[in-house]
C-alpha cells in the first residue's frame, strides 16, 4: 500500500516543492497540469535540452509514498524546505498493490493503422488476420504505433512502398517503421539509431515478425547509397542539423517523410530543408504533423 499525494501549487512554487517532498522521504514525485480535462488546459511540449519559460499557472504536485510515512511531518517538513508559510491543500489517495503486468497490457490494445496494417501486441489476438498484422510490445526503444508520430509515418508508408522499394528509416527506434516497410513489400530495408538498445530491439522484433531483409547498424556514417524511401520520426532540433544528411541519402526521384515534429515547428523544418528537397505537410495529428516532399534533383 502506498499513499499518493496531490498538492496545489502555483509555477513558481511547483518546483521547489517537488524537490522538497523527495528530500522528505516521496518515492517519486510529478508536476502537473492542475487544470487537466477542463477548457483551460495547457498542454506544453518540449524536447531534449529545451527548457519551457514556466509551468502552469495551476499545477498539481503528486508525491508518492509509503504506506508508514508520518504523511502530516513529512508534508510540513517539505513546505518549510520549499519557502512555504503553510502545506498547500492536498488530497490523499490510497494506491493498493496491484499486478502491474496486467494492467500495463490492458492500457495497450490492437491499433489500426489503415485496413491494410495492425500493430499488435503479444497478448492479444488480431483483430483482422487478413491484413498486415506486426507484433510489436512496449519496450525500452521508442515505437509501438500508438504516438501520432509513429502512426502518420506509419500511414505514409502504407501510401507509398511499393514492391522491391528500397527504404531507410533513420532513428529507428524500436524498428516499427522499418518491418512495416519490409512487411509492405519493400524489397531491402535499413536501419540506423544512435542508441545500440533500438538497435537491439529492432534486430529481435524484425525477427519476431519473420523480416529478413532488413539490417540495422548504430551509425548513419557507414549507410552507403541512396534509397528510394527515407523516413525520419525524431524531433524538430535533430532533423534541422542533420538535414544534410538525410536529404542525400534520398535518390532522384526518391520520397523523404519527415515526423517528430509539432505544428508550429512545420517551417522550420521546411526551411532547413529547402536547399535539398521541397517539404510540405502531408498530415496532421493531434498537434503533429507529418512533413513530406521529393527529390528533384
Amino acid at each position: 500500500m502506498w499513499h499518493s499525494v496531490s498538492l496545489k501549487a502555483a509555477a513558481e512554487q511547483a518546483e521547489a516543492l517537488s524537490e522538497a517532498l523527495m528530500e522528505a522521504g516521496a518515492l517519486s514525485v510529478s508536476i502537473e497540469d492542475a487544470d487537466a480535462g477542463t477548457e483551460r488546459e495547457t498542454p506544453q511540449f518540449g524536447e531534449p535540452g529545451s527548457v519551457n519559460e514556466k509551468l502552469w499557472d495551476h499545477s498539481v504536485v503528486i508525491a508518492l509514498f509509503d504506506a508508514g510515512v508520518d504523511l502530516p511531518a513529512a508534508l510540513a517538513a517539505a513546505a518549510d524546505e520549499a519557502g512555504l508559510e503553510d502545506v498547500p491543500p492536498f488530497t490523499v489517495e490510497d494506491v493498493a498493490e496491484q499486478n502491474w503486468v496486467q494492467l500495463t497490457q490492458a492500457q495497450f490494445d490492437p491499433i489500426h493503422i489503415t485496413d491494410r496494417l495492425w500493430i499488435v501486441p503479444s497478448w492479444h489476438q488480431s483483430p483482422d488476420a487478413n491484413a498486415i498484422n506486426i507484433e510489436m510490445d512496449p519496450g525500452m526503444a521508442f515505437g509501438t504505433g500508438s504516438h501520432p508520430t509513429t502512426r502518420l509515418c506509419l500511414q505514409w508508408l502504407c501510401d507509398v512502398v511499393t514492391t522491391g522499394a528500397t527504404v531507410l528509416d533513420y532513428g529507428c527506434g524500436s524498428g516499427i517503421l522499418g518491418i512495416a516497410a519490409a512487411k509492405l513489400g519493400a524489397g531491402t530495408v535499413t536501419g540506423c539509431d544512435i542508441d545500440p538498445h533500438a538497435v537491439e530491439a529492432s534486430h529481435a522484433n524484425a525477427e519476431r515478425n519473420g523480416v529478413t531483409n532488413a539490417t540495422w547498424q548504430n551509425s548513419a556514417k557507414h549507410i552507403a547509397g541512396e534509397f528510394d524511401l527515407v523516413v525520419a520520426n525524431i524531433l524538430t532540433n535533430p532533423l534541422c542539423v542533420l538535414a544534410p544528411g538525410i536529404a542525400a541519402r534520398v535518390k532522384t526521384g526518391g520520397r523523404l517523410a519527415l515526423s517528430g515534429v509539432l505544428a508550429t515547428q512545420a517551417q522550420q523544418v521546411i526551411d532547413a530543408y529547402a536547399p535539398y528537397i521541397a517539404l510540405m505537410v502531408g498530415a496532421e495529428h493531434e498537434g503533429w504533423i507529418r512533413l513530406e516532399g521529393r527529390r528533384a534533383c
